[in-house]
């Protein structure tokens, strides 16, 4: 079964910063999409960002230019840098993995969510 864990989360001032990590436990990492999304009290899910099993990246406009997404193939970890937050970017935040994923947005594994709650 694959695993997904999220970490990083916690409790910053708005115009700071955080760095979270999803870490990826027996999947092949290096083939996969890799997505994060954020969810808010009362707010459907929305997605964050994705970046494909090449590389590629792509951001929901609220974020972009303030966040970026990476991962590192040797240590089957995904990170989510996120820079100026701002108090709306408060949400827990989860990964997602899959095949074609970033595409389709249809993903086969899921994390169990970091909590991120930025203060104005």
């Amino acid at each position: 079964q694959v695993q997904l864990v999220e970490s990083g989360g916690g409790l910053v001032q708005a115009g700071g910063s955080l760095r979270l990590s999803c870490a990826a436990s027996r999947m092949l990492f290096r083939i996969n999409d890799m997505g994060w999304y954020r969810q808010a009290p009362g707010k459907q899910q929305d997605l964050v960002a994705t970046i494909t099993n090449d590389g590629s990246t792509d951001y929901a406009e609220s974020v972009k230019g303030r966040f970026t997404i990476s991962r590192d193939n040797a240590k089957n970890t995904m990170y989510l840098q996120m820079n100026s937050l701002k108090p709306e970017d408060t949400a827990v935040y989860y990964c997602a993995a899959g095949l074609k994923s970033a595409r389709t947005k249809n993903w086969d594994s899921w994390g169990q969510g970091t909590q991120v709650t930025v203060s104005s």
